[in-house]
């Protein structure tokens, strides 16, 4: 998929996060889960038939097995492009796992979502959001003004958390909820967070990234600059991931609708002059 708002490379990106090995990429498939564990236990209803989309599906499996919520779950790798692949009205619920923040066509993955699900249907969605990486990201943006004649693509653009919900609206979900988990680690040093970024898979997905390799006199320098502006006394350097999820509804019937407009037994004033007289009292 090719054009102007063609902003991610979804294939790389796909192959990447597949292929993604070591213990940072378990760590962080674990912390999902559990996260998930708990936005599922709030939920007062189960799903005959439940779609999960993510590239590591054993940790959240085993969180959804447990939580005895989800009878019937598929799962499906992340797509080579922004294709969900799911047919109108086939499931109940849709989980989607450090995914949609690297589809090119968000409203559009949206739409697909709330198409496939039939009424009534959940959608729940976790990814990369607010300052994911920022630190890497500035750093790396001063090093290359600093070493080169000009700056490569490296800040992806990130979802607004404030406008998930809108974005839910308009594929037609309904009840939208959002919120975020602010995870902050901790490294030796910059290039063993570089190494890890690299085997979790989430390297630059820009369809823009330089395709030059990177010298070691950049690497040096990103390395100093993320240590004079990003380390803690004991010398570590700290970096942050926010994860933001976002839960909305297919429209049924029984869902709790808002009050038309007009419809209201008390004007807004009368019940904030009552307010006051309580306080009063």
């Amino acid at each position: 998929m090719e054009g102007p708002n063609h902003i991610f490379d979804r294939a790389v990106h796909a192959a990447r996060i597949l292929n993604a090995t070591g213990e940072a990429t378990a760590l962080l498939d674990r912390h999902i889960a559990q996260e998930l564990a708990e936005r599922m236990a709030v939920i007062n209803r189960s799903f005959a038939d439940t779609v999960l989309v993510a590239a590591h599906p054993s940790a959240a499996l085993q969180s959804l097995d447990e939580g005895g919520k989800c009878l019937k779950i598929r799962t499906l790798p992340p797509a080579p492009d922004d294709s969900l692949n799911l047919a109108e009205n086939s499931t109940d619920c849709i989980i989607s796992l450090l995914d949609l923040q690297t589809v090119n066509d968000v409203p559009g993955y949206l739409a697909q979502v709330a198409r496939a699900l039939r009424p009534d249907g959940l959608a729940l969605l976790a990814f990369f959001a607010g300052d994911t990486l920022r630190e890497l990201r500035e750093t790396w943006l001063q090093a290359e003004s600093e070493l080169l004649p000009g700056v490569s693509p490296r800040v992806a653009p990130m979802i607004d958390l404030r406008e998930s919900g809108g974005l839910l609206q308009r594929a037609g979900l309904a009840l939208p909820v959002a919120d975020m988990d602010r995870v902050t680690l901790r490294y030796d040093n910059a290039l063993v967070l570089m190494s890890e970024v690299k085997a979790s898979g989430f390297s630059n997905p820009l369809a823009g990234r330089s395709r030059a390799l990177t010298s070691r006199r950049m690497l040096q320098r990103v390395a100093e600059l993320y240590a004079e502006k990003h380390s803690d006394p004991d010398g570590r350097v700290r970096v942050t991931l926010d994860i933001a999820w976002a839960m909305a509804w297919k429209p049924h019937p029984s869902q709790q609708q808002p009050l038309k407009p007009g419809s209201a037994k008390m004007r807004l004033a009368d019940a904030l002059r009552i307010a006051d007289d309580e306080k009063k009292d």
